[in-house]
């Protein structure tokens, strides 16, 4: 195992260059669709693009896509399951579970950036919660606007399992560090603007 992660580099490369032209361009598309389907590991397509595009441009393009992604996965689940998920609420006010996804509406600002920001957040879940509820959508918007580099730059430049993570501390004090400043960040934009 340690072998196949310490050959990572090379794997990529040489997947790349099989793939031609095609690969980035699966790596992008795939990003759309992990949003999406979370079956699919965003951390190597983003990896992909790092290595296909270089670190500016395939961080550039890797946020775009991942913005655009969980946005698109927002309005499908608004139009899709907003609808259902306020009538089972109503109806089954009881349930805890539905009534904490109602309540995720009314999640700080804050909170909502730093779970966009963090890595090992499970993107899926938060874009299809938040579109099921009554969240605003520009809350949302400029959520992953703030939150969305900082994940997309950890996985882009670290490109490494959870596993990796925990042997190397520095990792770890890195996303610790990124998280702060996407903290910081999202309390100036939501004085600015009142998103709470």
């Amino acid at each position: 195992m340690l072998d196949f992660l310490k050959n990572l580099d090379t794997i990529l490369e040489n997947a790349l260059n099989s793939l031609g032209l095609f690969g980035p361009i699966l790596g992008c598309f795939l990003i759309l669709v992990e949003s999406i389907l979370p079956v699919l590991p965003l951390s190597v397509f983003i990896t992909l693009n790092f290595y296909a595009f270089g670190h500016f441009y395939g961080f550039v393009i890797s946020y775009v896509l991942t913005v655009i992604g969980c946005n698109l996965a927002f309005i499908l689940s608004r139009k899709i399951l907003n609808n259902r998920m306020s009538y089972l609420t109503k109806k089954y006010n009881k349930n805890k579970l539905l009534g904490l996804i109602d309540k995720f509406s009314t999640i700080k600002f804050n909170h909502l950036v730093m779970l966009m920001a963090f890595p090992f957040t499970p993107a899926f879940v938060v874009n299809i919660v938040s579109g099921s509820t009554k969240m605003e959508h520009k809350k949302f918007l400029l959520a992953s606007i703030i939150g969305k580099p900082f994940m997309v730059y950890f996985w882009g430049y670290i490109g490494v399992t959870l596993i990796q993570s925990l042997k190397e501390p520095i990792l770890l004090l890195k996303v610790v560090v990124i998280m702060i400043v996407a903290y910081i960040i999202s309390t100036f934009i939501n004085k600015k603007f009142g998103l709470d």
